[in-house]
């Protein structure tokens, strides 16, 4: 379980192909603390250390995982949103994050609007419904509040310090990024269905 608080961007050392999977080489400022078999939310989606290696730990990505996200379109020199599992007891300065991606949304426009930014997403008009504005949801990892939510897109806010902080400063038109859902949301629409 996570936060959507980003703890620092990743650097991605390397890429392999093992059968239908990924194996993902990663650097990250917070390595010496880091043990095999440790849960890291990468851009969003949860992934296990499997192996630490020098300056470097390393993590895969299975087929389920790849078609549901973007980590199969990462690159060599990428930058990720990383944040590690959340300690009971400590503050919950985002929301419940469970690092299960839903979907993929295109970023369809980045406003400038002195001083922030307005981000909209493309969004499955299936999906729509698990969208409320003021609502959270969870984009690259990230927690944000929805600003505008439609039949097909949605609109987030992002401050200076999350701009500079995370990959929403590589974010551009045409972008593809991670969806998360509120897990609320996600029950009620399964217990709403179930009853029609």
């Amino acid at each position: 379980m996570f936060t959507g608080i980003v703890e620092s961007l990743g650097k991605i050392i390397s890429l392999e192909k093992e059968s239908a999977n990924l194996r993902i080489r990663i650097s990250t400022p917070f390595l010496s603390e880091l043990k095999v078999d440790q849960s890291i939310s990468h851009n969003g989606v949860c992934l296990t250390v499997e192996k630490i290696t020098g300056e470097n730990y390393e993590v895969v990505a299975i087929a389920e995982t790849l078609e549901r996200s973007n980590l199969g379109e990462l690159k060599s020199g990428d930058f990720i949103n990383l944040e590690r599992c959340m300690k009971i007891g400590d503050r919950l300065d985002g929301h419940m994050v469970q690092g299960h991606v839903d979907e993929t949304a295109v970023c369809k426009s980045v406003e400038d609007k002195n001083g922030s930014w307005l981000f909209t997403f493309q969004l499955k008009s299936s999906s729509a419904e698990l969208l409320v504005e003021k609502g959270s949801v969870s984009i690259n990892g990230v927690s944000l509040t929805v600003v505008e939510a439609e039949q097909d897109y949605f609109s987030v806010a992002i401050i200076p310090y999350t701009f500079e902080n995370t990959t929403f400063q590589f974010i551009t038109a045409g972008t593809k990024v991670n969806i998360e859902f509120d897990i609320i949301g996600k029950y009620v629409k399964r217990i709403l269905a179930n009853r029609s």
